[in-house]
């Protein structure tokens, strides 16, 4: 189940799924698409498009902007749809009208979607849309709602292996600390190639602690200056990347995602949802823990959990406050 799937990550996204790549290639998968009702003609559209594609694992194609039957019975559930911040809106402004959204999609997801659903959320602000949709899905697993921010991880993979001239597969230990804004931490001091070489010893630890992290904290702002639109194909890679590892396993790598943060680890505030290092095995996904952490890496993992703690504190608030 695919929300907002008439819009542009969801166009780079659905092929990629159709093919195969993400669940496996003896996995049929049925396409349920919602969108809002002005989006329709579009998301028919992209059925016509699946169904050109022919790809044989593509099971059947739904489109619908009902909730009910959009969530009714789905296995995994991505959350691309948000309301995204527009001029002149004030940060509450926003966080107010994706409680409203989130809220409702929560709702759903506890009435119609199998009680083991697996959900991403993608649109922003992800981590506290997730902690959202968590609440209003009690019946849901907590550890079964996560908020992307894999996409900071391959940006982070892809700028370091750059620098070291390696291929970005050659890179490991890479970690995405916190928020998906820019106060996340792309940590790199567990970074290691094949060779054993840990990246710390290898690029200046000046870059490291300044620019590195400032490209990666800004690098969807950059994109959204240059194009004039938000990641498209590099979001949906991230997607696929986060399902596949998730169903299928990371094969001992660790990778980031935004997971319930119970207060235990690594100093992330609870009931926040809060990007860890995890490594997947059997459809499920456990925090590495135990890994060493300096002081500039407290200071920045500190500072990211006060953020998703004071976002959460907002969207709480809006949740409970009274209909105007």
């Amino acid at each position: 189940m695919v929300t907002g799937a008439a819009g542009q990550i969801s166009y780079s996204l659905l092929p990629s799924i159709a093919s195969g790549s993400v669940f496996g290639l003896d996995q049929p998968v049925i396409f349920h698409l919602l969108d809002l009702p002005m989006a329709q003609t579009a998301l028919g559209g992209v059925e016509m498009e699946l169904q050109d594609l022919a790809y044989p694992l593509i099971a059947g194609i739904v489109c619908t902007d009902d909730p009910s039957v959009a969530f009714r019975g789905c296995d995994y559930a991505i959350f691309l749809g948000a309301f995204p911040r527009k001029e002149g809106m004030e940060r509450k402004d926003v966080m107010a009208k994706n409680v409203g959204i989130f809220n409702s999609m929560g709702t759903a997801l506890q009435s119609f979607a199998k009680p083991s659903v697996k959900c991403v959320v993608v649109g922003n602000p992800a981590n506290t849309n997730a902690a959202i949709l968590a609440a209003s899905a009690p019946s849901v697993p907590k550890e079964n709602i996560t908020a992307l921010t894999r996409l900071d991880h391959n940006r982070a993979v892809s700028l370091v292996a750059s620098k070291m001239s390696l291929p970005c597969d050659q890179i490991s230990g890479v970690i995405i600390w916190g928020n998906h804004s820019s106060t996340q931490y792309a940590d790199v001091r567990h970074a290691t190639a094949p060779s054993g070489a840990r990246v710390m010893d290898f690029v200046e630890h000046d870059y490291i602690d300044g620019p590195f992290l400032e490209t990666i904290q800004k690098r969807g702002a950059a994109i959204i200056a240059a194009r004039k639109l938000s990641s498209a194909a590099s979001a949906a890679k991230a997607i696929c990347d986060h399902l596949r590892d998730w169903a299928l396993g990371s094969d001992d790598r660790i990778v980031s995602m935004a997971v319930f943060s119970d207060g235990t680890k690594y100093g992330a505030p609870a009931g926040v949802y809060y990007s860890m290092p995890v490594k997947c095995a059997g459809g499920a996904y456990s925090v590495v823990e135990g890994l060493p952490i300096d002081d500039f890496s407290k200071g920045k993992m500190e500072l990211t959990g006060n953020e998703l703690s004071e976002e959460l504190a907002l969207a709480k608030s809006l949740l409970a406050a009274p209909v105007q």
